[in-house]
């Protein structure tokens, strides 16, 4: 039975519509017979585009080589005949055998009414069993709700950029040969990211109804993934709706000058408008070293069809292309093909390869043709059983794995990563949301079974950007010139003159220094070894937010000064690397401890007093023993005079002063150890004693924080600054005074005004360069994030500045910097409120156990040896008690015993301080030999 092909045309402005009918016939032998079952297929296709060309043709191939295989194997086959309609004429004639034509009505001209009354007209009339075809999403909306009214199967050629909830209860009968635009926006985002681009401009052609919109939604949500985001969109009319595309699209992006951005998304786009875009875009300078475009698979699968005019208007852009292998002997096949019935079609094309287009088409119709093999001729609820067979597909097509999961292909896609120049393009790498980024695939040429390992960025090592840039990847963003400097704002008033000074030596002229001003030109040095970075300064009179709130308009590109790091301020800017540490801190008056009548005791700590007092105690009783027992007149008479002669002796022993004659050789060791003692406790002492008078410990009249809320003293700040929000709503204090000028803080303090003052930690090192003996810092200091330059959210400045602040910091430079402007004065302390330490026991207690050994050893020894004498002139048979007894006897008696001066022996050696005494000068008692009535011990050596 013959089967004839007729168009369907439309007179809208859009392309026209292809209506392709087939009669599938289902029989058991390879002639057909009037028993044969006939089943009729519909297909709607756009022929006025590239990708509706191939789909036709694709079809083409397909039914023919079902044709082939059904009479060779027995098996169904289908005849395909056409006639084409005039394309002026919106009707449709599709006729049968017999030749009889039915007309639509010529009044219709709305493209989705021509496609909804088609759909039915396929259904009603022509009793078709599936309908394929449809390039845009609504298209396949329309024709599924005719299709789920007949029982039909539908299978578009188009996804949904989001799958609409509840998709398959609306529409049971769709199946979508496409997957969503989910992972190319994920592919898009992550070549974003490879190059830290922060911000971009979207550009998208919307269709007449405005419904595919979803894919900005998609996007957005995969840059901000990323820390990326959509600067502005540029959305264009459909190109068939436009009188002058070019002009429309010229004013377009001629707006885009004044944007910062530089990195430019197509996200879809027709290719007539595809191609005013780029030549507009190239005129216009948008093509230039800094720029970044990235082109969807939209615009890329038809970069095989395009002249080379629009290629050179496009070259170093990126492209993302769906992947499919073209090595396999099935593809191969195909296009020799394809190429033969689109070069018959199509004569004036001068391209004739197939794209993904043709490929998805052409799985379609294999799709169908292996699920009516699979069913046979007797099937009953053919759209049902054709339905369940298609969507339990699972095979390997031309465009990749076919499987279908909830309406859809389930298998995440492959794309390849395209630079185009050139004749078309190069291809660099793939990007699969699996594996990420990757240089090849595996043996198993798509690659979705098997395992891969992949990289999270692509490698710009063989990239050709825009405007031939090669050696560095591009900003991304209006970079600045010689004709459009950076304007870059200064605060006019910052709290101390050292941070940032601006000096008007005539009215048109002002001059600019201080640290923040001297780090920045720096930094310009070590950018410029790269590109050129143009720039002048602006002096701003205002606030540091109402500044920062000029660089979010975009009247500042930049600003430099003492501009703190906050939270809610990266927000909406982008901060550098910090280059001054910053915190909050409490300043407050101090109280000197220099003039307090006990300041002597400080130097020793309470336990190094008692201490000292106990050996030196324990010193006295040995002295005084030993030379009590040698019968030394300086320590004899009265028990008060020779406690008094000891205690006097030790203690003139500490200045050096003793003059008290010592006879016993264990008093001159005990003497020695105690003198070294001394030695070492008073040079300690007086050192400690000069550091406490030299070096004043501060002592804050105010402790905390605590302190000022229970009080609700007043305290100070900079009123024009984000300290007093914080003190009010994080520390929680409420009588708060704003101060302008820094040295109105000591008027305040001496008038009483304010307890306390509250700093930014560079601002407080500064104050107390000229007040450190007066102020001094007490609580914690409650961290920022420092002191930063702030550029527009999202410009690559900002991360080159930062790389050269930390440059900077390595090298010692910053430091430098920072010693010439903010140095400590020589007059304070680097720290004053912290004073010197008393000595305490830790330090010394080892100098007192060599005294205390020292003394005991000596006395221990001396009571030996008097033990051994006592044994000697006493009996044998004497108790070890007895022996005791006698020993305390003697030692009782010699003690108590007031003998008169003794004569020294003047052969004996004694000390520096002793002094010889001639018989002469003695009194004549005095000579007079005396025998003891007692045992006498001798002590001496």
């Amino acid at each position: 039975m013959p089967v004839e092909l007729n168009t369907f045309s439309t007179a809208a402005k859009r392309s026209p519509f292809l209506l392709i009918y087939f009669l599938l016939m289902l029989s058991h032998a390879s002639n057909v017979t009037a028993d044969a079952r006939t089943i009729s297929i519909g297909a709607i296709l756009d022929v006025g585009s590239r990708a509706g060309k191939e789909q036709k043709a694709a079809l083409t191939v397909a039914v023919r080589n079902f044709n082939s295989n059904s009479e060779k194997a027995s098996h169904p086959f289908c005849e395909l005949h056409r006639r084409t309609a005039p394309s002026n004429l919106c009707r449709s004639d599709i006729s049968d055998s017999s030749s009889n034509n039915d007309t639509l009505p010529s009044s219709i001209t709305n493209n989705e009414m021509t496609i909804c009354i088609a759909a039915k007209y396929l259904v009603e009339e022509k009793q078709v069993k599936l309908i394929t075809g449809m390039q845009t999403w609504q298209e396949a909306t329309l024709v599924a709700d005719v299709g789920k009214q007949a029982q039909v199967p539908i299978i578009s050629f188009a996804a949904a950029a989001i799958t609409p909830p509840l998709t398959q209860f609306r529409w049971p009968s769709l199946l979508q040969m496409a997957t969503n635009s989910s992972a190319e926006m994920n592919c898009i985002a992550a070549i974003v990211k490879s190059f830290n681009w922060r911000r971009v401009i979207a550009i998208y052609e919307d269709d007449v109804s405005g419904s595919e919109s979803g894919m900005l939604a998609l996007l957005s949500e995969a840059l901000q993934s990323v820390g990326s985001e959509i600067e502005h969109l540029v959305l264009l009319p459909p190109s068939s709706s436009l009188s002058d595309p070019k002009e429309f699209v010229h004013d377009a992006i001629s707006e885009l000058l004044s944007k910062q951005s530089r990195v430019f998304i197509v996200l879809k786009s027709s290719l007539p408008l595809a191609t005013h875009l780029f030549k507009e875009a190239k005129k216009i300078g948008l093509m230039g070293q800094e720029s970044a475009w990235i082109i969807s698979d939209a615009v890329s699968s038809l970069l095989d069809s395009v002249d080379t005019s629009l290629i050179s208007s496009m070259e170093g852009a990126l492209g993302i292309k769906a992947y499919y292998s073209e090595e396999t002997g099935a593809f191969l096949h195909f296009k020799a093909q394809f190429r033969e019935i689109f070069w018959s079609e199509y004569m004036q094309e001068d391209n004739l390869e197939p794209g993904i287009h043709a490929l998805r088409a052409y799985d379609s119709i294999t799709a169908i043709s292996r699920t009516l093999k699979a069913l046979g001729s007797d099937s009953t609820d053919l759209s049902k059983n054709l339905l369940e067979g298609i969507s339990s597909s699972n095979f390997r097509g031309l465009s990749g794995d076919i499987r279908f999961l909830d309406g859809k292909l389930s298998e995440p896609p492959i794309y390849r990563i395209v630079n185009i120049g050139g004749k078309r393009y190069r291809e660099l790498e793939f990007w699969s949301s699996r594996f990420g980024f990757s240089g090849n695939l595996n043996s198993e040429q798509s690659g979705n079974n098997s395992e891969q390992s992949g990289k999270n960025s692509l490698s710009p090592s063989l990239i050709i950007w825009p405007g031939d840039l090669e050696a560095r990847v591009p900003k991304g963003w209006a970079m600045p010139t010689v004709k459009n400097k950076m304007r870059i704002g200064v605060p006019n008033g910052s709290f101390f003159d050292m941070f940032v000074k601006v000096e008007s030596t005539d009215s048109i002229k002002k001059p600019f220094d201080g640290f923040c001003i001297e780090v920045f030109k720096e930094v310009v040095k070590i950018l410029e070894r790269n590109y050129s970075f143009p720039y002048y300064f602006v002096s701003f009179n205002g606030t540091y937010g109402e500044l920062i709130d000029e660089v979010i308009k975009e009247n500042f590109d930049a600003v430099v000064g003492d501009v703190t790091i906050l939270a809610n301020r990266s927000l909406y800017v982008e901060f550098t690397q910090p280059f001054a540490e910053s915190g909050l801190t409490m300043l407050v008056p101090v109280k000197s401890e220099t003039h307090k009548a006990w300041m002597f005791f400080k130097p020793l700590s309470l336990e190094m007093w008692v201490v000292t007092y106990a050996i030196l105690c324990y010193t006295m009783f040995v002295v005084w023993f030993f030379e009590h027992q040698t019968k030394n007149p300086e320590f004899e008479g009265p028990w008060k005079d020779q406690l008094a002669t000891s205690m006097w002796f030790i203690f003139s022993s500490l200045f050096y002063a003793h003059r008290e004659k010592i006879q016993s050789n264990y008093t001159k060791v005990v003497v020695v150890s105690w003198l070294f003692v001394v030695m070492v406790l008073t040079s300690s002492y007086t050192a400690s004693l000069s550091s406490m008078l030299t070096v004043q410990k501060l002592e804050p009249e105010v402790k905390d924080i605590d302190w000022l809320r229970r009080t609700n003293a007043t305290v100070a700040c900079d009123g024009d600054s984000f300290v007093l929000d914080y003190l009010q709503s994080v520390l929680r204090l409420n009588n708060i005074k704003g101060v302008v000028n820094p040295h109105d803080y000591p008027k305040e303090f001496d008038s009483g005004n304010i307890a306390a003052a509250f700093l930014e930690l560079p601002y407080e090192k500064v104050f107390r360069q000229e007040y450190c003996n007066r102020y001094t810092l007490t609580g914690p200091t409650y961290r920022f994030g420092g002191f930063g330059f702030v550029f527009q959210k999202g410009s690559p400045i900002a991360a080159d500045v930062s790389e050269a602040i930390l440059i900077m910091s390595e090298d010692g430079r910053l430091k430098e910097i920072e010693k010439k402007w903010l140095s400590p004065s020589k007059n304070c302390s680097s720290d004053t409120t912290t004073g010197t330490d008393s000595l305490s026991l830790k330090s010394f207690w080892g100098l007192y156990l060599i005294s205390g050994v020292t003394s005991t050893a000596c006395f221990l020894v001396f009571l030996v040896r008097l033990w051994k004498h006592t044994n000697k002139v006493t009996s044998r048979g004497t108790s070890f008690w007895s022996k005791t007894v006698e020993l305390v006897r003697n030692l009782s008696n010699v003690g108590n015993r007031s003998l008169g001066r003794v004569v020294p022996d003047i052969s004996q050696q004694g000390s520096a301080k002793w002094e010889l005494v001639s018989p002469s000068e003695l009194a004549p008692e005095a000579l007079e030999a005396v025998r003891p009535t007692q045992l006498e011990i001798p002590v001496r050596n």
